[in-house]
């Protein structure tokens, strides 16, 4: 990509992703270039894929979990084509790294990406669900004799927090509401936003005066 070209991008990413200055977005144009992202048989468009994706998120962030990592691609994949464009990427790395809380919630927590642990697609996370949740997000402790247990309790914790109606399982308005009421409470089922370590790595690595792609 020429200069000219990139200014002109940059420019006006600029205007979307507005957690991120103009050297920055041109850094990160410059990052997805480099990732080499081109067309595929499935693909015509120029994007990153859900498994090229998820590499980034595990090898640069941390993450594990295969659903916590396809929820964060979907939060990415706003037209959902399966595939993250330069434009998804930027605007979605304002957010995912620097975003204020109202803005992670409508972007981690859409109703797409709640759709994801609504394994029966009922509208509803059930007591089920939620455990199967946690089981999967949860480090297993081999001194634990009887680990399930340890997670039934937690799923009756995090049903008192957060199911406001009272009816045994979490609706979206209950969730987005007891995030809103407890920050914490954001990633009750799994890191699904970066820590600061991991964040300021890859900030301190992508922001660098670099030569054009």
């Amino acid at each position: 990509m020429n200069r000219k070209k990139l200014q002109k991008l940059a420019e006006s990413l600029g205007k979307t992703a507005r957690h991120f200055n103009k050297f920055e977005v041109e850094c990160l144009i410059k990052l997805f270039n480099g990732l080499g992202v081109e067309p595929s048989e499935r693909h015509a468009i120029v994007g990153l894929d859900r498994n090229s994706f998820r590499n980034i998120l595990h090898v640069t962030f941390g993450m594990t979990d295969d659903m916590l990592m396809d929820r964060v691609f979907r939060a990415f994949d706003k037209d959902n084509d399966s595939c993250v464009s330069i434009t998804e990427w930027v605007e979605g790395l304002s957010i995912f790294l620097r975003g204020t809380l109202e803005e992670k919630i409508k972007f981690i927590f859409s109703k797409d990406c709640f759709d994801v642990y609504d394994l029966n697609s009922d509208g509803y996370i059930s007591r089920e669900e939620m455990f199967h949740m946690l089981k999967n997000s949860l480090l297993k402790q081999p001194s634990e004799e009887d680990p399930d247990e340890g997670i039934k309790d937690l799923v009756e914790i995090t049903l008192k927090k957060m199911d406001y109606d009272h009816d045994g399982k979490l609706s979206y308005v209950d969730f987005e509401k007891a995030v809103r009421d407890e920050n914490l409470l954001l990633e009750a089922f799994g890191p699904c936003l970066p820590d600061i370590k991991c964040r300021m790595a890859f900030e301190s690595q992508a922001f660098q005066d670099s030569p054009d792609l």
